[in-house]
């Protein structure tokens, strides 16, 4: 079952009142988090990412005899 980022498409708001001690550990963690996804999971999340980028309307047709 492929699955759909629909939630990437939100907006996304941030605390105000965060202290910039607070705002670098929340980065530090979701680093943390990124670095350990990609490095168990890499491959597949490659593959997903290609499978959504990929859609049946990417495919270009081409005419014969018409320039680029």
């Amino acid at each position: 079952m492929k699955t759909r980022r629909s939630r990437a498409n939100k907006p996304r708001t941030l605390p105000s009142h965060w202290t910039p001690e607070q705002a670098l550990a929340v980065f530090e963690a979701v680093e943390y988090l990124r670095d350990s996804l990609w490095a168990r999971y890499g491959p597949h999340i490659q593959q997903a990412w290609r499978e959504q980028l990929m859609t049946t309307d990417d495919s270009l047709e081409f005419e014969s005899g018409e320039p680029f």
